[in-house]
C-alpha cells in the first residue's frame, strides 16, 4: 500500500487520504458537538462511522477523478514536463481550497440548521450577493481566507516534505499499469457514485446520527439533483376517492357548506354574521421563537413590547410554524396549505395566479403589498407575491419581475434607510416603510393590506447602535431590538388616523432553530402569534393550531362571508377535537393531532408517536392508528396533486 504513495499516483493518493482523515475528524467533532441529541447504540455509532466512511470515500474519489483522467492521458515522455507540474500544483491547489473550505463551511452550517448541506445550501448558491455578504458580516472573512491558504501551503509543504511530488513527477510508470490503476478507480468512483443514495442514511428516526452517517458534499449534490419531490413518487399514498372523502370532511367548519358535490372540489362558501373591513398588517418576523417570550417562560426580559401586545390582544398559545425556511412561513400564511415536500410553492415555477388570502382580500377591495427590506428577488419572494396580487415595496437591486405579472414595484430609497446589512434594512426602517404606504392608502381612501417580512433578527444580527443595552452579533441582541423595533412602530401608528381601524396581525416566519433529537423537533415549530387592535376583548385561545389557519381565523373574526379553497380553517369555528397542525422540514411531513404526531417521509414510510408537549418528547407509538395516518396522507397528498396539477389556480374572481 505504501508503493502507492512513492508512484506516480503520490499526489492523488495523498490528496484523497487528506479529505478522507479530515472528514472523520469532521464528523467526530460534529458528534460531540451533538452528543445530547444521539442516542448511544452499537447500531447507530456503526452507522455514522462505516456509512459515513462509505459517502466519505466516494467523494474523494470524485474530487481526484479529473487529475485521474490527466494521470493516465499524459504520455510517459512527458511526465516531470513543465505541463505536468503546472497542472498538478494548479490542480492541488483547486481541490485543496475546494475540501477547507467545504470542511470548515459545514461547522457554521451545522451549527445553525443541525444537518449536513441540503437543499439550503443549494440555494445560497444561488443567490451569492445576499450570502457572501451575510458571510462577510457574520464572520472574520479575511481571517477565513487566511486560514485557508495557510492551510493549503501547509498541505504543499507537507508533500513536498514527504517527496509526494518528486515521486509523481520522477516515476515513469508505464501507461499498462496507469491504464489498469486509473480505471479501477474510474469504475470503483461511478459505481459508487451510482449505487450509493444519501438518503441511505435516512433511515432511523434520529435526524442527528441520520446526518452525521452524510458526507456535506455528497449531501449537496443530492440536494441539488433532488431539489423538487414528487408526492406520488415517493410517499405513501392512499386512492385518490377515499384521499378527497377524507379532506372534504376535515375541511368543513362550521359555518361553511360547500359549492359543488364533485369529491375533488374544495371550494367552500363560509357564512358571516358582520362585515368589519378594517386595514390588515400581517408582520412576519424573521425567526421569533416562542421561547423568547415571558410568557412560555423566558426570564431574560428580550421581548416586552410584544409580551405587552399580547396581553391586550387575541393571544395564540399552542400555534406551530409548518417548517423552517422563511419561505415556509410566507407559503402558510399566504396560500394557507400543508407545507408539500420539496421546495416551498414560494420558490417553485408556475406559481402565479394561485387561490389565496390575497383572492380573498382581493375580492373585499383591499390594496394588497408586500413589503421586505432586502431585495425580494432572494427566494423569488416577488415573483410569488407580485403572482399572487401583491404590489412589491423592497431594496431592488435591478432584478425584474417576470413578465407576466402586472403588479407595482417600489423602491425603499437610500435616503429613507438608517442602517443595512445583508439581509436587508433595519427594522426600524422598514417599519416606516409601512407607515408610508399605510398614509398613502388613507388619503386614497382605500384599505390595504400589508404583507411584512422583517429581517433584522437574522445573522449577523446587528442593526444601529443605541437602541438596546446588548451587544451587536449575538441573537438574543437581535431578539431585544426585533422588539424594540416592533414597540416604537405601534407607538408611531397609534398617531395615525387609520390606526383606529387597523388590525395587526403579528406572528414569526419559523423558529430560531430545529435541530434536534427528532426528524422533526415540534417544540422547536413552537412560535407566538397575536391579533392586536381587534376592539374586542383580549383572550388566549391555546387549541392546535399551525400558521395555516391564523389568516382565516383573523376573517372568522371579522365576520366575513367568503368563498374559500384554502386549507386552513377558522379555529373558532372548528369542532373540539379536530384542531391540527401541520409541520414539515422538507422531505419529512408531519400531522400532530392531540397527543399524537403522525409522520410521513420520502421512503413511503409512516411512524408515529406520542408526543408530551411539555418535555418535548416523542415515544414511538407502536399501536398505529389508521384513521389518523390516512387523514395525514390525504391532506399532504391533495395538496402536492392539486398544486402540480394546476387545480389551485384562482377560480374566483
Amino acid at each position: 500500500m505504501l508503493k502507492i504513495f512513492k508512484s506516480r499516483f503520490s499526489i492523488l493518493f495523498s490528496l484523497f487520504t487528506l479529505y478522507i482523515t479530515l472528514s472523520l475528524l469532521l464528523r467526530v467533532g460534529l458528534l460531540l458537538y451533538s452528543v445530547h441529541n444521539i442516542d448511544f447504540t452499537v447500531a447507530n455509532i456503526m452507522k455514522i462511522l462505516f456509512l459515513g466512511f462509505s459517502f466519505d470515500i466516494t467523494t474523494g474519489l470524485f474530487f481526484i477523478t479529473t487529475y485521474n483522467i490527466f494521470l493516465l492521458a499524459l504520455p510517459k515522455k512527458w511526465i516531470g514536463s513543465l505541463l505536468d507540474k503546472t497542472f498538478t500544483y494548479c490542480y492541488c491547489f483547486i481541490v485543496l481550497l475546494l475540501m477547507y473550505f467545504s470542511l470548515m463551511a459545514e461547522i457554521p452550517f451545522w451549527d445553525e440548521f443541525g444537518v449536513r448541506f441540503n437543499f439550503i445550501a443549494v440555494d445560497y448558491l444561488i443567490y451569492t450577493y445576499e450570502v457572501i455578504t451575510n458571510i462577510n458580516q457574520s464572520y472574520p472573512l479575511p481571517l477565513i481566507i487566511g486560514i485557508l491558504l495557510i492551510l493549503i501551503v501547509l498541505s504543499f509543504y507537507l508533500f513536498q516534505e514527504k517527496k509526494f511530488f518528486l515521486y509523481s513527477f520522477t516515476n515513469k510508470m508505464p501507461f499498462l499499469k496507469r491504464l489498469i490503476m486509473s480505471v479501477s478507480l474510474l469504475i470503483l468512483t461511478f459505481s459508487l457514485g451510482f449505487f450509493l443514495k444519501n438518503n441511505w442514511a435516512d433511515n432511523g428516526n434520529n435526524l442527528t446520527v441520520n446526518e452525521l452517517g452524510k458526507n456535506g458534499v455528497f449531501s449537496f449534490f443530492a440536494a441539488f439533483r433532488s431539489n423538487e419531490l414528487d408526492y406520488g413518487t415517493f410517499y405513501p399514498t392512499i386512492n385518490q376517492r377515499q384521499a378527497y372523502l377524507v379532506l372534504r370532511k376535515k375541511l368543513l367548519q362550521n359555518n361553511q357548506h360547500y359549492l359543488s358535490k364533485s369529491n375533488t372540489e374544495i371550494l367552500r362558501e363560509t357564512e358571516g354574521e358582520t362585515l368589519i373591513r378594517p386595514n390588515i398588517i400581517l408582520l412576519t418576523i424573521e425567526s421569533f421563537s416562542a421561547e423568547f417570550l415571558k410568557s412560555f417562560g423566558n426570564t431574560q426580559n428580550l421581548t416586552p413590547n410584544y409580551d405587552a401586545l399580547s396581553a391586550e390582544s387575541i393571544f395564540f398559545t399552542n400555534l406551530f410554524a409548518t417548517g423552517t425556511r422563511t419561505v415556509r412561513g410566507m407559503e402558510a400564511l399566504t396560500l394557507s396549505i400543508p407545507p408539500t415536500p420539496g421546495n416551498s410553492i414560494v420558490r417553485r415555477p408556475d406559481n402565479q395566479h394561485l387561490f389565496s388570502v390575497a383572492t380573498i382580500v382581493r375580492n373585499k377591495n383591499y390594496h394588497p403589498y408586500f413589503i421586505y427590506g432586502g431585495d425580494g428577488y432572494f427566494d423569488n419572494m416577488n415573483n410569488f407575491f407580485g403572482g399572487q396580487g401583491f404590489d412589491i415595496v423592497d431594496r431592488d437591486r435591478g432584478n425584474t419581475l417576470s413578465e407576466d405579472i402586472a403588479t407595482k414595484r417600489y423602491r425603499i430609497p437610500d435616503s429613507e434607510v438608517s442602517f443595512e446589512n445583508a439581509w436587508g434594512v433595519c427594522d426600524e426602517d422598514l417599519y416606516k416603510q409601512s407607515i408610508k404606504y399605510a398614509d398613502i392608502n388613507f388619503e386614497e381612501k382605500k384599505p390595504f393590506f400589508q404583507f411584512v417580512m422583517t429581517t433584522s433578527n437574522h445573522k449577523p444580527y446587528t442593526f444601529p447602535n443605541g437602541k438596546i443595552n446588548l451587544p451587536q452579533g449575538e441573537r438574543d441582541a437581535a431578539v431585544k431590538y426585533t422588539d424594540y423595533a416592533l414597540g416604537k412602530f405601534i407607538a408611531l401608528a397609534k398617531t395615525k388616523a387609520w390606526f383606529k381601524n387597523t388590525v395587526f396581525v403579528i406572528v414569526a416566519d419559523h423558529c430560531a432553530s430545529s435541530a434536534g433529537k427528532w426528524e422533526i423537533n415540534i417544540n422547536k415549530h413552537h412560535i407566538p402569534a397575536i391579533i392586536y387592535n381587534l376592539n374586542q376583548k383580549p383572550e388566549k385561545i391555546d387549541r392546535l393550531m399551525s400558521q395555516i389557519d391564523l389568516m382565516p381565523t383573523l376573517f372568522g373574526y371579522l365576520g366575513w362571508d367568503y368563498n374559500t379553497a384554502l386549507y386552513g380553517k377558522d379555529i373558532n369555528q372548528t369542532k373540539i377535537g379536530e384542531e391540527r397542525a401541520f409541520i414539515g422540514n422538507y422531505r419529512t411531513l408531519g400531522l400532530l393531532k392531540g397527543d399524537i404526531f403522525t409522520q410521513i417521509n420520502d421512503r413511503k414510510k409512516t411512524v408515529q408517536y406520542n408526543f408530551d408537549q411539555k418535555s418535548g418528547e416523542m415515544r414511538e407509538d407502536q399501536f398505529k392508528n389508521s384513521e389518523l395516518t390516512n387523514e395525514t396522507i390525504s391532506y399532504y397528498q391533495t395538496a402536492s396533486e392539486r398544486f402540480k396539477e394546476g387545480k389551485m389556480k384562482e377560480i374566483q374572481k
